[in-house]
């Protein structure tokens, strides 16, 4: 894949997806990416051989996409499907996919559990999911630090179903028949360091984000909280 497509946000991510797709083990895997946009993950794995369909409601964010795939000429391997996560049972087909992407999609759907599960449904047996979440105790501290003691509190005690515990998220996953195997943190510090110092040396902050995702309590206070999750 690109070495673009990596920067210290989602490396860490790239690098999980990465080895996935080496243990699968054969080019042109079928992806599936749910809810993804205009392409940040689509047209890289595009380039690397594999077919891809992005699932969006977006008509907008689905032509930027398909723009962005011609341009990197990778079109005839990139398609995409207007629907929202709810949908996708009715968008793909059962045992399709050997690979499933879900980032910051159950945190904002009306049924985190009917997702996971149209996510379970769309895998090929052994296929892997891969879902990026947001996580609760960065939530929590994120609210504490401005100010916002009585949301942080409502967090803290479990409210708010837009974020997740790495054991809520393994739960949730686990519900709809997958397995989860690797969790990592996203962002340990990469949303705290002022700008112009992740712009001076982002090849530091990427290899300190490798280094801390897997560790706790790093992983614990990233921004986001990514697992792998197999079929």
């Amino acid at each position: 894949m690109q070495s673009r497509a990596a920067g210290p946000r989602t490396a860490v991510i790239w690098a999980v997806l990465r080895a996935e797709l080496a243990a699968q083990g054969r080019a042109g895997l079928t992806i599936v990416d749910v809810g993804g946009g205009t392409g940040g993950f689509a047209v890289p794995l595009a380039e690397a051989g594999h077919t891809v369909t992005v699932v969006d409601p977006s008509p907008d964010a689905l032509a930027a996409l398909l723009r962005r795939a011609a341009d990197a000429g990778v079109d005839s391997r990139v398609k995409g499907l207007q629907g929202d996560a709810d949908s996708l049972a009715d968008l793909v087909p059962e045992d399709s996919a050997d690979l499933v992407l879900c980032h910051a999609v159950l945190e904002v759907v009306d049924d985190p559990g009917t997702v996971a599960s149209a996510l379970a449904r769309t895998l090929r047996p052994g296929g892997a999911a891969s879902v990026l979440v947001g996580n609760r105790a960065a939530a929590v501290l994120s609210r504490a630090i401005g100010g916002q003691f009585k949301a942080a509190q409502e967090l803290l005690a479990g409210g708010g179903r837009r974020f997740f515990t790495a054991d809520e998220a393994s739960a949730l996953l686990g519900q709809a028949g997958l397995t989860t195997e690797k969790i990592h943190g996203v962002r340990v510090v990469a949303d705290l360091v002022p700008g112009v110092v992740a712009d001076n040396d982002p090849e530091a902050l990427t290899a300190f984000e490798l280094a801390t995702a897997a560790l706790a309590p790093y992983r614990d206070v990233a921004t986001q909280l990514h697992l792998l999750a197999r079929r």
